[in-house]
């Protein structure tokens, strides 16, 4: 059963829109509606090719989204993410790098190191930030079992199914539809591990976007190679919200979200460093 913990609207509330989702209220399936399946671009075409249209471009990608190594060791004990987040909060700015180590009882640990907030709001990541991560001082935290929850449990690989669970019932022509859709991926993107036919089916549910833009290639704060695509909404607050994924492995490298109107700025920036699998997570001392 598709199943959306609470634990998880909650990550992603501060990440990308998420004060969107932690509103949606669930309604039958029958007052769900999903954008409707859309043919695939031809197999030969190359997604970084001349000429497609911003759904023809995900779903050519999506159609040959490569393996990774860690796509072969789901049997680990633990999966294994590492973060840095750039996140609006109130009238500042948070900078957190964390790296999770999560077992599939909702156990695990987490190395948090925090940065001091920046004042303001209309700020830009910078890669100076990165370097000042490795200075800042640890914090182990040992959670205890359904402490770490996923985004959506058992994500579906239907795109259709997969898109009805991450906008739980909001209409595709609502104004914060693309917004909660866009949320929703890169939830599941920074709270597990998607293997390969997961990512190909969250391509696909982004092909799906209404209004979604290609931005061409682009490179991240880490300086990681991409394919940017961009979701604007005029509603609550109007925002831009730009996701880049990766060319060859479908995997989301980053999403960073600018909103406009009363307060402009920065909402957040996450990039998604590591992610896999292991057999050893940090020691229990912490505790």
């Amino acid at each position: 059963m598709v199943k959306l913990t609470v634990a998880a609207r909650q990550l992603a509330a501060g990440v990308l829109g998420g004060v969107l989702l932690t509103g949606c209220q669930p309604t039958t399936p029958a007052d769900r509606a999903a954008a409707p399946r859309q043919p695939s671009a031809p197999p030969t075409v190359a997604a970084t090719g001349p000429g497609l249209t911003p759904r023809q471009r995900l779903m050519a990608l999506a159609d040959t989204v490569a393996a990774v190594p860690a796509d072969a060791t789901t049997d680990l004990p633990y999966t294994y993410l590492h973060t840095q987040t750039w996140a609006r909060a109130s009238t500042v700015i948070a900078r957190i790098d964390q790296r999770r180590w999560c077992a599939a009882d909702g156990s695990g640990r987490e190395i948090t190191r925090r940065l001091p907030d920046l004042p303001g709001v209309d700020r830009q990541p910078q890669p100076t930030d990165r370097q000042l991560f490795a200075q800042a001082a640890e914090t182990l935290t040992w959670h205890p079992v359904s402490d770490l929850q996923p985004y959506l449990a058992n994500p579906p690989t239907d795109p259709v199914a997969l898109t009805a669970a991450l906008t739980t019932g909001i209409p595709i022509g609502d104004p914060v539809y693309p917004r909660v859709l866009a949320s929703g991926v890169v939830g599941l993107s920074i709270s597990q591990y998607l293997p390969r036919q997961q990512r190909a089916t969250a391509l696909r549910v982004l092909a799906g976007i209404p209004g979604i833009a290609y931005q061409g290639k682009s490179r991240d704060l880490a300086g990681r190679a991409g394919l940017a695509f961009t979701v604007t909404t005029e509603e609550s607050p109007p925002s831009t919200s730009t996701l880049v994924v990766d060319p060859h492995t479908g995997e989301l490298l980053a999403a960073h979200e600018r909103v406009t109107g009363r307060r402009p700025g920065l909402f957040s920036y996450v990039l998604i460093l590591e992610r896999g699998h292991t057999n050893v997570a940090p020691s229990t001392a912490g505790r």
